[in-house]
């Protein structure tokens, strides 16, 4: 076989970013979730609903994570891991097919929905922990970068073409184009929408080819007789040793709480949208452009800008504006902007949200380009893989926070405004934590 150039591994890694991001652009934000308030109805309760199976999903995750990595660093082979979980992507994605309003099994497909979250998340460990492979630590911000651009811009075009074709709005039955859903799908039981869950499986396992004919794995020994045994141990004398390593145990808790925080935001976005604004599926879908658009931009950007004054300025900044945009969620419905009364019929409510989707999608694009970059920063040459095993570990060991605290929030006042208050709290003490963590350049 010939050898893969280096230029050509980084491009198959990008592939990665993008047949994956239509899981979180189509499913967990932007189609899929708003399509659950409309069947459940009240959008409190499905707000409920969707947080206590996101959170599910993340405890799961964040139980199996540390077994995971600790059998990936022994026994190597990350690219047979992504084969394996990539499965689970693709099997939970096709299941959202069978969300029709008129025959509705809604834990059935929530179950299929965690079951593809559970396999995107899995799979983006493996291929995370791939990045200090791909280039040099002057090199690795841009790199970065340009995958999380190259991942919106995928997702972009898989909402562009949900849109188009398919996503029909529920009282005229047509599409963002005026047309009845692509392929003689069925708009009276929402197929055209349903079919959010085959795209995305689809786009998955097309766009994953590259990735898998271009990413290779070094070749490692053959592990020992009793090596499981003595990887678990390792793991965990590597987490108890955290301690000795301040930046380091402050980037992971920091990174841990406000990732948990962002991704609150993605998971409940559209959703929100649809219950406190009355948004449709296009509506929420154009939300979704604009969100897209401005994350693949800043993204790129923000690659540079992190090669230029390091992560740690960027992450902050990022960590600032979100904050600021949670709040100002809270500050926005039907009926009023900021605490000015509105016309329930007044446009400025959604421009304000529109307005909002454009900043989060802006700095979280940026600030989760970033973390990962700030992990090589502050991992050991020699350590590397491990590192990454315990940023991956991180970022899942309270996956569930957000969603759960959002989903009980929300469910104790029945709002939906009061129920993203968490996020904020969240938010604030990862900016806190951040103050104990020290980049190369601050220590020199």
């Amino acid at each position: 076989m010939a050898q893969v150039s280096a230029r050509k591994r980084i491009w198959g890694w990008f592939f990665f970013d993008w047949a994956s991001q239509p899981y979180n652009t189509l499913l967990i934000t932007f189609i899929f979730a708003p399509f659950v308030k409309e069947l459940v109805e009240d959008g409190a309760q499905a707000q409920s609903v969707w947080g206590f199976t996101v959170g599910a999903a993340g405890l799961t995750i964040a139980l199996v994570a540390p077994i995971l990595g600790a059998i990936a660093d022994t026994y190597g082979n990350r690219l047979k891991w992504i084969w394996f979980f990539s499965v689970f992507y693709i099997l939970g994605a096709a299941g959202i097919w069978f969300a029709n309003p008129e025959e509705l099994s809604l834990w059935l497909v929530l179950l299929c929905f965690a079951l593809g979250l559970i396999g995107m998340e899995f799979a983006t460990i493996f291929t995370n922990s791939m990045l200090p492979d791909l280039g040099t630590r002057q090199e690795i911000g841009r790199i970065s970068g340009k995958g999380w651009a190259f991942g919106y811009l995928g997702g972009l075009v898989a909402l562009l073409i949900m849109l188009a074709f398919f996503a029909e709005n529920a009282e005229t039955g047509q599409t963002m184009l005026g047309r009845a859903p692509a392929l003689g799908l069925d708009p009276e039981v929402r197929e055209g929408t349903r079919f959010v869950g085959p795209l995305t499986a689809i786009w998955y396992a097309l766009f994953m080819i590259p990735f898998f004919l271009w990413v290779k794995d070094p070749k490692i020994s053959a592990p020992e007789r009793g090596a499981f045994k003595a990887a678990m141990r390792g793991l965990g004398n590597t987490i108890r040793r955290l301690p000795q390593t301040p930046s380091l145990f402050a980037f992971l808790a920091s990174s841990m709480l406000y990732r948990d925080a962002l991704n609150g935001m993605y998971f409940f976005g559209g959703i929100y949208a649809a219950g406190v604004l009355g948004w449709s599926v296009v509506d929420t879908g154009v939300f979704g452009i604009l969100a897209i658009v401005s994350g693949a931009l800043f993204a790129w950007l923000g690659g540079f800008a992190d090669d230029f004054i390091g992560p740690k300025p960027v992450i902050r900044i990022c960590i600032l504006v979100l904050c600021a945009v949670a709040i100002s969620i809270v500050f926005v419905s039907r009926d009023s902007v900021f605490g000015i009364a509105v016309d329930p019929s007044s446009r400025l409510p959604d421009l304000a949200f529109y307005v909002v989707g454009a900043v989060i999608g802006a700095a979280g694009g940026v600030i989760q380009s970033a973390s990962r970059t700030m992990m090589v920063r502050q991992a050991r040459p020699d350590r590397m893989t491990e590192a990454f095993g315990l940023y991956a570990l991180a970022g899942k060991a309270t996956s569930f926070l957000a969603p759960l605290a959002v989903g009980i929030a929300t469910g104790l006042s029945g709002s939906q405004q009061i129920g993203v208050t968490p996020l904020i709290v969240l938010f604030l003490a990862g900016l806190l934590l951040l103050r104990w963590v020290h980049t190369e350049k601050e220590d020199a």
